[in-house]
């Protein structure tokens, strides 16, 4: 007897017939002999449409409350399965995530898992009970109901995973599995068979939307095997794993992040301390920079430029404008026109002139680039964003040939 955790997103639960056919796809499982403890996401566009209430209530809803609204989705969710395997003769029960054990620290729309206690889960488990958990959410130590971001059902099923020593995690989505590049986009991206924890680790914290990025962070560190597979069809899906199970191939896929903003800060002090001022500021408001980039100083002075996801874009330009006696800047100036662009792929470590082909690539595509950023399996460029697309294209296009 094997334990299979299996996560469901908001596609595959969105209506009485896709909830059927979830049931018979945990129901084989309890068939084969298996337990199951299944994670859901709200159905279809219900959390969208959560936020749009509150939203017509307040612009600036607050998180606190806000989390009470959109928990309610998942909660949604996991009752409407539970009835449909109980309605076909199988036992089953509905948790939520705090019923679940699901402890979080307090950055509500943002959540950390702090730890699990699974007791509750286990215990129905032993029950011969199909487990059906709200994906997304936990609380904190004052009780208070958090989720943890978008996306975050994934994480849920993750961790269940890792406490429970689950055999396989098993992540059902609208793809059949994991791609070279968005099938959406270009239309000879090719589906891998297997990727290592890293390279997903970077696709999904790139602009790949298959896998929550902190889910796949937690599968590596406790190598639970993943699988992200079709939740319409019955195919295998792509498998993630450690990469010294894996053949490596030079370049494993090709990423477009549209969800961001460039911020430069002009004519900073050219003394120490002042990057430390800037990006400790970001830290307190919980803003993630990714790509920096900090000019030569010349005449006392330099820039600094870098990168945040798009909806953190207002908020750093406060904070920043808030503190700039303290730092010492010119001006500031912002850019949501912008798309990272990604390449990945472990066996770049290895091979020479992964970056020149990738430059090649833009440049026969007539694309300037106006930011790089590189590391050992992964090189970035931001681009206008109207031209994404086809700088996604035009790059696999020059791999696969």
């Amino acid at each position: 007897m094997a334990l299979i955790v299996q996560k469901f997103g908001g596609s595959s639960v969105a209506d009485s017939e896709k909830l059927n056919r979830v049931a018979e796809r945990i129901i084989a499982q309890k068939l084969q002999g298996n337990d199951v403890v299944a994670v859901v996401s709200a159905q279809g566009k219900f959390t969208d449409e959560l936020i749009a209430k509150a939203k017509e209530l307040a612009d600036n809803p607050p998180k606190r409350e806000l989390d009470f609204v959109m928990s309610a989705g998942e909660q949604i969710s996991a009752g409407l399965l539970a009835i449909t395997l109980k309605k076909k003769g199988y036992g089953a029960v509905a948790l939520t995530g705090w019923q679940s054990g699901f402890i979080t620290n307090s950055n509500h729309g943002s959540a950390r898992i702090r730890r699990l206690e699974s007791d509750r889960i286990e215990l129905e488990l032993t029950k011969g009970n199909i487990v059906i958990v709200t994906g997304f959410q936990g609380v904190n130590r004052y009780d208070d109901i958090t989720t943890l971001g978008r996306g975050g059902s994934d994480t849920s099923a993750v961790a269940i995973a890792a406490a429970l020593h689950a055999d396989k995690c098993q992540i059902f989505t609208d793809v059949d599995g994991i791609y070279t590049a968005d099938p959406r986009i270009v239309e000879h991206a090719q589906k891998l068979k297997a990727i290592s924890y890293d390279e997903m680790l970077e696709l999904a914290t790139l602009g790949a939307q298959v896998l929550h990025n902190r889910s796949v962070e937690m599968a590596k560190k406790y190598n639970v095997p993943l699988e992200v597979l079709s939740s319409t069809e019955d195919k295998p899906g792509t498998i993630v794993k450690e990469a010294a199970k894996l053949e490596k191939m030079l370049i494993k896929g090709v990423a477009k992040d549209d969800n961001v903003a460039r911020i430069s800060l002009v004519g900073v002090q050219d003394v120490p301390g002042i990057a430390f001022k800037v990006f400790s500021l970001l830290a307190k408001i919980n803003v993630n920079v990714d790509i920096i980039l900090q000019s030569i100083g010349r005449g006392g002075t330099k820039d600094i430029t870098f990168t945040t996801a798009l909806p953190d874009m207002q908020a750093s330009i406060e904070i920043l404008n808030e503190n700039r006696d303290l730092i010492g800047f010119t001006s500031i100036a912002a850019d949501d026109s912008i798309s990272k662009v990604s390449v990945v792929g472990a066996g770049m470590e290895s091979n020479p002139g992964v970056a020149s082909k990738v430059f090649e690539a833009l440049f026969e595509a007539g694309i300037n680039i106006h930011m790089i950023s590189t590391s050992e399996i992964k090189i970035s460029v931001l681009i206008d964003k109207e031209l994404g697309s086809k700088a996604v294209n035009a790059i696999h296009d020059i791999f696969e040939g």
